[in-house]
């Protein structure tokens, strides 16, 4: 029998330790250390590696095919991608529970099984719950059932030696693991999901995709913060790494690339969960502005880029009469501290009285916006519900706010103007630019200036405010 050890392993961070202990030394997180037995290697154990023989080679010698990548018809998903699913690579897919995940790789998985070997491994669901699914999907979709692809096979396992069997044996071209907290391999003598286990399966499915040309998607559980569960590790492995994001019981969902090894990285996919599925939504600026009330105190027009994508968004402000001793400051979409800055600026550059009012800021259609190019609007719809005049409805709102009122220049500023002009407003208002640099787009009148108070006078309409 193989001698063990026991360690104690930072469920949060990875760190170990000989000894239980209260507080972790590496992310300062409590209680997060759990014991974990490890099996030291067998002598006759097989070397590791991504290539059974390896060998250097000179860069100038090594063929390169290019990026060839297998065409995906969900645009929205392709495009958080980079293009499409390339071969060999490995992707994993965090987010909230009931968030939409599997229902989001089981459509893929049917789309790319009508042309490719698709394999569907569940640790969570039965196949019968994944072809009721798959089924309701399609009579949704007014589609009969015999649209569903002979090349998707589906299989109930988490044990990663049975799965590696299921793999040589079917030859897929793509493989979906659903959930990688859920998979287990017999060589590490600790429970799924522990940290080792998260590590050393993750290795071996890499080993898998680099050295077979399979396309490997895993799905990750998340913590109670949002972050993808099991060691930071797991985040350095894989190729890419997506969030779907977005509240559960809204109807947008977003799909967020941060790390992407084949393409641009914060680049985001928009979708709309209905009864049929994940819809993509082609033209997301105009999703979130639909319901907009046109005139309206407190509601300001922001343009942010999510990735290379322009997206404007609608952000609203309420100010109220606070009725206890402390004014509460309440973001929900926007950073808290970046609230608590503007309503700071506002308050002591503009003379506007927030000491005593409550400030409520939200994003329509819960997209998160974190730059600072918002911070204009949010200062607008405050500004116009405190002063009950509502922003000039044909007019963006664009710039970052300093501390001492003055606006600053942010990143992409065409773009974001063109998208503007492509829904139909005709002005916007945005800091001045100290250097010229490439020419205002047509169709809308840029007004540029140099303070809040300024951009405050041009975007609020004229009246008589409280």
């Amino acid at each position: 029998m193989a001698k063990t050890r026991s360690v104690f392993v930072c469920q949060s961070c990875g760190k170990t330790s000989p000894r239980q202990m209260g507080k972790c030394t590496a992310c300062g997180e409590y209680n997060t250390y759990v014991e974990e037995i490890i099996a030291a290697p067998s002598a006759k154990a097989a070397p590791r590696g991504l290539g059974a023989r390896s060998a250097p080679r000179k860069l100038s010698e090594i063929q390169s095919d290019g990026e060839d990548r297998l065409p995906l018809s969900i645009g929205e998903f392709a495009r958080v991608l980079g293009g499409g699913v390339v071969p060999g690579s490995i992707v994993l897919i965090g987010g909230d529970p009931g968030i939409g995940k599997s229902t989001l790789l089981l459509q893929a998985a049917m789309e790319m099984a009508r042309d490719h070997t698709t394999l569907y491994v569940s640790g969570e669901e039965s196949e019968h719950q994944i072809k009721m699914r798959a089924t309701r999907l399609l009579r949704q979709q007014e589609r009969p059932e015999t649209d569903l692809p002979d090349a998707l096979y589906l299989v109930t396992e988490t044990n990663l030696e049975v799965i590696l069997e299921h793999v040589q044996a079917t030859a897929p071209t793509l493989l979906i693991v659903d959930s990688i907290q859920t998979t287990y391999t017999t060589e590490v003598e600790s429970s799924a999901g522990s940290v080792t286990q998260v590590r050393e399966c993750s290795s071996r499915l890499r080993e898998l995709a680099k050295n077979n040309g399979v396309a490997v998607f895993l799905i990750g559980h998340v913590t109670k913060e949002g972050t993808i569960a099991g060691p930071r590790v797991l985040e350095h492995i894989v190729d890419t790494v997506l969030y779907l994001e977005g509240d559960r019981f809204g109807a947008y969902r977003l799909l967020r690339s941060v790390k992407n090894r084949f393409g641009p990285t914060s680049e985001v996919g928009v979708f709309e969960m209905q009864e049929r599925g994940m819809v993509e939504v082609s033209n997301p600026s105009e999703a979130f502005l639909a319901e907009r009330m046109v005139n309206a105190p407190g509601s300001a027009i922001a343009v942010t880029m999510e990735g290379t994508r322009p997206l404007l968004v609608e952000v609203q402000g309420l100010t109220s009469a606070t009725q206890f001793g402390n004014a509460r400051r309440t973001a929900n979409g926007v950073d808290f501290n970046r609230l608590l800055l503007t309503t700071a600026v506002l308050t002591r550059r503009m003379g506007l009285g927030l000491g005593e009012q409550d400030v409520f800021v939200n994003v329509i259609g819960g997209l998160k916006i974190g730059e600072p190019a918002a911070d204009l609007a949010v200062a607008a719809a405050i500004a116009s519900s405190l002063k009950d005049q509502p922003v000039k409805a044909d007019t963006v709102l664009i710039g970052e706010v300093g501390l001492s009122g003055e606006l600053r220049q942010v990143s992409q500023m065409p773009a974001r103007l063109r998208e503007a002009s492509k829904l139909g407003f005709k002005r916007a208002v945005v800091p001045k630019r100290i250097r010229k640099g490439e020419a205002w787009p047509e169709g809308i009148e840029v007004v540029e200036v140099r303070t809040l108070r300024q951009a405050l006078e041009e975007g609020l309409v004229a009246g008589t405010s409280k």
